[in-house]
């Protein structure tokens, strides 16, 4: 279980600058919408001192003139409709400023998740990251549509209201002034307490994520071993933590949002009502000064109920902002390269010099590992589970950076292409490929609009994926659904090998490409793979050595390390662990 995510008061000081600076390029519109906030605050501040002023100096004395109580309803009249469509206005464009600022936010999270090194996703779920770039991004969305325009409103009125308070009677509004330290008082006790229970919270929705997406992910591996009630255990332990999270919230909130505040309003009532009884013993008292003085202290309190109550979604804001900018300042990163020139891959050939690589910085999975792969040449990467074959792959993919030795393409460190010539001059085939939503024409071009119909089908062709593409109800632009799971596993190869064709990469990279085709498909594809090969680079990792034995280079890895490089006879002669590992896959016995 991950442990939940707390931020000091300086933190969420920090995070709540932050998030006020994504305003800036707004700062035209949200003038503006000051401007309409100003005016209505006013115009509802007036409303008690017209009516005040139609108490004392016309009803009271019975002094009813036509003419002036007609421009004093028609004047309050008017101010209560301009009111209106100026309240509709500001609103409307304190929303648009938010929902501006919130589109801005999940772009900056959605573009950095796309940088992040995959160390970054070796460790973290990846229900976590969805719930950062959704949940947490919408939790951000009610602090600047709720939240943020309800503080400013309210600060606003309450301003307004104490100084038409100060004008009706001094010393009652400077007595009242204890109400502000109460109010401060639970907004900080309820502060403390909260930003605990809402990070656990957010945390444990994280996990319920991340649990919803491996079951979604391994549904046919679950449902084939029986693992329903395992999961839905694990889901419900972490749901019941969820809940009781949310419940001790809830527990928090009923006690000092609303009671709390109501009980120092009731006192702050008598306490007025107190006053200008005891005054009323000695000298009359203005019943239209009573009226406006309730009225504003009824109305001080209802911007601060708005306060405490949009408070609970202040704090649940700040702690999913905190989340999503500690995503943003991830320092995991895609590796840098060093030169983003013009050097160009020209030849192809790869050298691997001296690298040692960890993944967790404590135990190497590579140990010194130096081979070259002249231009045009097959190198390929056998061994058991664990040996280092992938990590040979991802660092040659620039998916990983090393810190020890160094590999060359062409005589140049790796690290001095950019990343758009390594990857426009290297196709990489995984053993399970990836298709993406679309049409099968979208998964080979990948949206690259330079690459026309005919060269997609000519890399179809030379796979030989064209005959089953085209045996689909709608050829090529049938629909390919989330992963590509309607089509076999020899289909979705072909098609992955079709698409790294058609973008005619100097080297290619094969890890395990042929390990989930059967046997019948195999066969069609291996004459397709000799001639893919020609003339390119090849790096190939095979299980099966029936595969590779035509390779100009077979390195034999064991725990990180080479143990025996040859052609496919030469290891055979040596009698090591590639003839045990040949002798085996061929139903020999091992002596």
């Amino acid at each position: 279980m991950g442990k939940p995510t707390e931020f000091t008061k300086q933190e969420q000081r920090t995070i709540l600058f932050r998030l006020l600076s994504y305003t800036t390029p707004h700062y035209k519109k949200i003038i503006f919408a000051f401007i309409l906030l100003t005016l209505a605050t006013l115009a509802e501040i007036v409303g008690p001192l017209m009516i005040a002023h139609f108490i004392d100096d016309y009803l009271a004395p019975r002094s009813l003139s036509l003419q002036p109580l007609l421009v004093l309803g028609g004047g309050y009249l008017a101010i209560q409709v301009a009111r209106s469509f100026i309240t509709y206005f500001q609103q409307y464009k304190f929303q648009e400023i938010a929902l501006k600022i919130i589109q801005k936010i999940r772009v900056d999270v959605f573009t950095k998740v796309q940088g992040l090194g995959l160390r970054y996703f070796d460790r973290t779920p990846a229900g976590s990251t969805v719930s950062r770039v959704t949940n947490d991004t919408e939790a951000i969305k009610e602090l600047f549509v709720t939240v943020l325009a309800s503080f400013i409103q309210s600060g606003f009125l309450l301003i307004g209201i104490f100084i038409a308070m100060f004008i009706l009677n001094v010393k009652l509004a400077a007595f009242c002034l204890i109400i502000i330290p109460l109010i401060l008082l639970i907004i900080k006790l309820y502060r403390k307490y909260s930003s605990r229970y809402y990070a656990e919270m957010r945390e444990r929705l994280g996990e319920l994520n991340a649990k919803l997406n491996e079951s979604l992910q391994g549904m046919a591996m679950i449902q084939m071993f029986r693992q329903q009630k395992r999961l839905e255990s694990e889901f419900s332990a972490i749901n019941e933590k969820h809940f009781l999270a949310g419940r001790r919230n809830i527990k928090l909130d009923s006690l000092l949002l609303r009671p709390a505040v109501e009980l120092v309003y009731f006192g702050s009532l008598i306490m007025a009502l107190s006053y200008f009884g005891i005054t009323s013993l000695n000298s009359p008292v203005e019943i239209g000064v009573v009226y406006a003085f309730t009225t504003y202290l009824h109305r001080f309190f209802r911007p601060v109920n708005d306060v405490m109550r949009q408070l609970s979604l202040y704090q649940q804001a700040i702690i999913a902002a905190g989340r999503v900018f500690r995503l943003l300042d991830e320092s995991e990163v895609a590796p840098e390269q060093k030169n983003a020139g013009e050097t160009k891959i020209k030849e192809g050939e790869i050298e691997f010099r001296d690298v040692s690589f960890s993944y967790d910085g404590k135990k190497d999975v590579l140990n010194e590992i130096s081979f070259t792969a002249k231009p045009g040449e097959t190198v390929a990467l056998v061994g058991h589970t664990g040996s280092g074959k992938s990590s040979i792959i991802n660092l040659l993919m620039r998916f990983y950076e090393f810190e020890r030795g160094d590999i060359f393409i062409d005589g140049i460190s790796i690290k001095e292409y950019s990343r758009e010539e390594l990857r426009e001059k290297m196709g990489l085939v995984l053993q399970d490929p990836f298709l993406f939503y679309g049409t099968v024409m979208d998964n080979i071009r990948l949206h690259n609009d330079s690459m026309t119909n005919e060269k997609v089908k000519e890399a179809a062709e030379f796979v030989r994926a064209h005959h089953f593409i085209e045996k689909l109800a709608d050829g090529y632009e049938h629909r390919v659904v989330e992963r590509g799971s309607t089509f076999s596993s020899g289909q979705r190869q072909l098609i992955a090998f079709a698409r790294t064709i058609a973008t005619d990469p100097k080297i290619l990279v094969l890890d395990e490409a042929t390990a989930n085709i059967d046997t019948e498909t195999e066969e069609e594809i291996q004459a397709a793979l000799a001639k893919m090969r020609k003339g390119r680079t090849t790096i190939a990792i095979a299980h099966r050595l029936s595969t590779i034995q035509d390779a100009d280079l077979i390195l034999v890895l064991h725990q990180g390390n080479i143990v025996e490089r040859g052609s496919h006879q030469e290891l055979l002669a040596q009698k090591g662990l590639y003839y045990q590992m040949f002798q085996l896959q061929n139903g020999l016995v091992v002596s």
